[in-house]
């Protein structure tokens, strides 16, 4: 009998396609280290400016964390005598400012040169007469979020040209995968630190009536401890003084919030021009590269 020898088999190993989107890095340091140094600004700004004992005719000599200044020449001085709770506004507003200048340098430079739109039908009229790198270029002078995520669309894109292997529909589940992973990686660096916006949009307000209701019942204690004429001067100057926390924070509130709006907008009209990038790249494959 012939002897039959084993014959070797051998498996292909699974295909898999490789990315050209690279993650970014980025540091949350900013969103850790400001909120507290904004906080401690605040401090210093109503112990050391606005409660400097130049600005009260009888400040108190002992100091302190939170000193007893009497007499107040002005309205910031008056500002002081608010209670403790208006540094931590005072912190409050600063934290706001910060990420509002933040965001708006960040979804500046997302939003790149041009019109987003203008920039889409460009690019569509380029791969409409399958020229890609003239639409690279596009993507080079566009230099934002929109213009990074169509940038790996067309390099994958164009890789799917020379491709023999794959038929149409996988090129385009290809592309559109890359047009995915380019955009997971662009739309959160433009929601970050929004989240401090929204939290103090109404915490602001939660701390200034906070800190009214404390200056009444000092006030209002204040009363209750003398009478006659001085006893209603110190009751308006309380009521006066506790209505700064409401002030600090409906006004850091309302900043907030606009800023807040104002950014969801951008971003949406950023979203949509990814959204729109990534069914141009598809479209286009599919109905010139059949």
């Amino acid at each position: 009998m012939a002897e039959i020898k084993p014959t070797a088999t051998t498996t292909a190993a699974p295909r898999t396609t490789t990315t050209s989107v690279q993650p970014k890095k980025t540091s949350n340091a900013i969103s850790w280290i400001a909120p507290v140094l904004c906080i401690v600004l605040g401090y210093c700004i109503w112990r050391f400016l606005i409660g400097a004992d130049s600005n009260f005719t009888n400040p108190d000599p002992a100091g302190g964390f939170w000193p007893s200044h009497q007499g107040p020449k002005g309205v910031f001085s008056r500002m002081y005598q608010g209670g403790i709770i208006v540094p931590v506004l005072i912190g409050c507003f600063l934290i706001v400012i910060t990420f509002v200048v933040e965001r708006l340098l960040t979804i500046t430079k997302a939003s790149g040169k041009g019109n987003i739109a203008e920039f889409v039908r460009k690019v569509q009229f380029h791969l409409a007469n399958r020229d890609v790198d003239k639409a690279v270029a596009e993507c080079d002078r566009q230099r934002g979020s929109v213009g990074n995520v169509m940038k790996a669309g067309l390099r994958k894109y164009k890789e799917m040209i020379s491709n023999t292997e794959l038929d149409t529909e996988q090129k385009v589940l290809n592309i559109q995968k890359e047009v995915e992973e380019a955009t997971a990686l662009e739309l959160p660096m433009l929601e970050k630190n929004l989240v401090f916006l929204s939290t103090l949009a109404s915490v602001s307000t939660l701390l200034g009536l906070l800190g009214t209701v404390m200056g009444m019942i000092r006030s209002f204690s204040a009363l209750g401890e003398s009478g006659g004429a001085e006893a209603s001067s110190k009751l308006s100057e309380g009521i006066s003084e506790a209505l700064y926390n409401t002030a600090l924070g409906i006004g850091t509130s309302a900043i907030a919030i606009i800023m807040y709006n104002v950014f969801t907008t951008r971003i949406d009209a950023i979203t949509y021009g990814i959204d729109e990038s990534g069914f141009t790249l598809t479209q286009s494959f599919a109905a010139n590269y059949k």
